[in-house]
């Protein structure tokens, strides 16, 4: 399939709903753990258990483009196919910042040392720093070719395909975590697509489950 003038352009905008979660949550996490006291374990637990998650999602997001988004603009877009070479070289960059972060976590969480914390806070602000580049050019070259070489049928499985894998007790935070940064107009966009009682649970239980967790993450209580 290549771009005709019959077929509208595919909606993905909702990437960029997502990306503005990541960048969120990789700046709050290093200032986040800064902010932790020597020794305290309880709250280094807490925060270590919150990156956890963003990072599985980041990975889960990543996951999606390499094996349902390059392939297809490969075939599809072959004059920009050292753009897209470029997008999987920047995704093994952020895989290996993922990488190294997870011994880190785990030693924070057991001993809150500040050492640590600033080997954690470190990891997160090196991980942020690839990412970025890796987003702001994905948004400015990738979502343009996506929307004229990919169908929307084909857009939706990226979505489906992570939330498929993450832990089904995530799925209420990281929806919230969407929500948080989605516009209203956007917000509408996302829920309509939803069976009518998803979207009661997502507006009622898991919205303040959502509103809960974020207290206890970035506040502490």
């Amino acid at each position: 399939m290549t771009e005709t003038s019959s077929r509208p352009l595919t909606d993905v905008s909702d990437m960029v709903v997502v990306h503005r979660v990541f960048r969120r949550e990789f700046r709050l996490i290093p200032e986040l753990a800064r902010a932790v006291a020597p020794g305290d374990t309880a709250r280094a637990r807490v925060l270590a258990g919150h990156a956890r998650m963003v990072l599985t999602g980041l990975h889960l997001h990543h996951t999606s483009e390499d094996e349902l988004l390059w392939p297809k603009l490969l075939e599809r877009a072959a004059p920009d196919a050292a753009l897209v070479h470029r997008m999987e070289d920047q995704h093994s960059r952020v895989e290996q910042a993922i990488e190294r972060l997870g011994p880190a976590l785990d030693r924070w969480e057991a001993e809150a040392r500040p050492a640590v914390t600033e080997e954690v806070a470190a990891g997160f602000d090196t991980l942020r720093a690839a990412l970025i580049e890796h987003l702001d050019e994905e948004e400015r070259e990738i979502l343009p070719l996506a929307a004229r070489h990919v169908t929307q049928a084909e857009w939706s499985q990226l979505g489906e395909h992570g939330v498929a894998d993450m832990r089904p007790r995530d799925l209420p935070i990281m929806f919230g975590a969407v929500v948080e940064e989605a516009t209203p107009e956007e917000r509408r966009a996302i829920l309509a697509v939803l069976p009518a009682p998803v979207r009661f649970l997502l507006r009622t239980v898991f919205a303040r489950r959502y509103r809960r967790y974020v207290s206890r993450v970035r506040n502490g209580r």
